[in-house]
């Protein structure tokens, strides 16, 4: 039996997120690798861009929130594609000119991680407009099963672009990609509700973008899952640009034998997108989020014994695959239960908040880990993030007092009518 379908407009929002999803990953750690084969910058250097570049970009982010918030959602998001797109055109024109340097990089960096949160925000309220509450699930399942299967044929395609055309390649590709997102954002068509705004001096629109800051610290159920997922995304990140380090330099792995290495674990990422309605529909949403979410912690220990050959690359694929495969699981139910129990006028910058914060302390932890690399190796750094992630369950929210409601929010197991499961 197939899936129902969710109508013409998610189709394009579907469409316009695929084509940018597989344009990203294209130029899955595309900086990280110009930096390190055409700049030749060390490990330091390379954690010190992928960390600013997040850091300032979320600052930039702050006042966009509260903006959006009050604006239609689709032409915001159409804006951030065509800056990026923008953006990222001037590695490639720069690298011509033979004019590219590290500080170019983090300019494009800081504006690309300002587009993305502010079209990550925009998104998901447009999607709360867009469908049912009864949908969101099977939408994010979408999004999240068409996330790894662009990851799955991305980075190893990008390895392949990169060593036939040159290490800008696929942030040409990326570029373009976000171009074919704007076009197909503007084919979702209808017509979108102008936002309301409060009356002055009453409601979410005092304090801006502290509102959503405030909702999430309010909710007992969000509360646990902010600070959990925020230390684990950045336990989990600080390792990517050391891992590149370490494969591609002291390791002697290629582009392409990199990217396959993340390419292929993505097929546990369509299996946890493919389970997760079915787990939710036989356990509910809190248990399938706390096992999920402590089944997720417990891979990245293994990439600090990654050596050379083929039982490097196989182990680094193992703990991909385990990893990707829980957070596959994990990811739409929590995106879900964060847009139900979230009000319509607060979406926005409730989603931008969790963003800001999540950027800016992987910003931190990645500059941070880019020194503890230089001090002990990159090894000996990977392996200190695998161990701080084992304690990261103990945030999730396991008391059953975090299962009482925001009031302006359903309960975390409320039933879910004519949901396919």
């Amino acid at each position: 039996m197939g899936e129902r379908s969710l109508g013409r407009r998610f189709r394009w929002l579907w469409a316009a997120y695929a084509v940018s999803t597989f344009g990203t990953r294209l130029a899955f750690d595309a900086f990280a690798l110009i930096a390190v084969l055409a700049l030749h910058a060390g490990p330091t250097e390379v954690a010190l861009l992928a960390a600013s570049g997040l850091a300032v970009g979320a600052v930039l982010a702050v006042p966009l929130g509260a903006w959006v918030e009050f604006r239609p959602k689709r032409p915001v998001m159409v804006a951030a594609d065509l800056l990026r797109c923008a953006a990222l055109l001037s590695v490639p024109v720069a690298f011509a000119l033979d004019a590219l340097s590290l500080g170019q990089l983090l300019v494009v960096s800081v504006v690309t991680a300002a587009a993305d949160i502010t079209f990550g925000a925009a998104s998901g309220a447009f999607l709360k407009s867009l469908l049912p509450p009864e949908d969101l699930l099977a939408a994010n399942g979408r999004f999240e099963a068409t996330a790894w299967t662009a990851t799955a044929l991305g980075p190893p395609l990008g390895g392949v672009a990169i060593g036939v055309f040159g290490p800008v390649a696929t942030v040409l590709a990326d570029a373009a990609s976000y171009l074919l997102s704007a076009l197909g954002l503007r084919a979702v068509g209808g017509t979108e509700k102008h936002p309301e705004r409060p009356e002055a001096g009453r409601g979410p629109r005092r304090g801006g973008l502290r509102a959503g800051w405030r909702f999430v610290l309010g909710d007992a159920v969000l509360r646990p899952l902010f600070f959990n997922t925020v230390l684990v995304n950045a336990l989990i990140m600080v390792s990517s640009p050391l891992l590149a380090v370490l494969m591609l330099g002291r390791l002697g792995f290629t582009p392409w034998q990199y990217g396959l290495a993340f390419a292929l674990p993505c097929l546990g990422g369509l299996l946890g997108s493919r389970l997760a309605r079915r787990l939710v529909a036989r356990h509910g949403h809190r248990r399938v989020l706390l096992a999920a979410g402590t089944l997720r912690a417990c891979w990245s220990i293994g990439l600090a014994f990654v050596g050379p050959g083929t039982a490097g690359l196989v182990l680094v694929m193992a703990v991909e695959f385990g990893l990707i495969t829980c957070s596959a699981v994990f990811t739409p139910v929590l995106a879900t239960q964060r847009l139900e129990r979230t009000p319509q006028d607060r979406v926005t910058r409730t989603l931008t908040a969790w963003s800001i914060t999540s950027k800016t302390v992987t910003a931190a932890m990645t500059a941070l880990w880019g020194v503890l690399a230089m001090a002990t190796g990159p090894r000996a750094a990977i392996a200190v993030a695998g161990v701080l992630l084992l304690a990261t369950p103990l945030l999730l929210p396991w008391r059953e007092r975090a299962r009482e409601p925001h009031p302006d929010a359903p309960a975390l197991d409320a039933p879910q009518p004519d949901l396919p499961r």
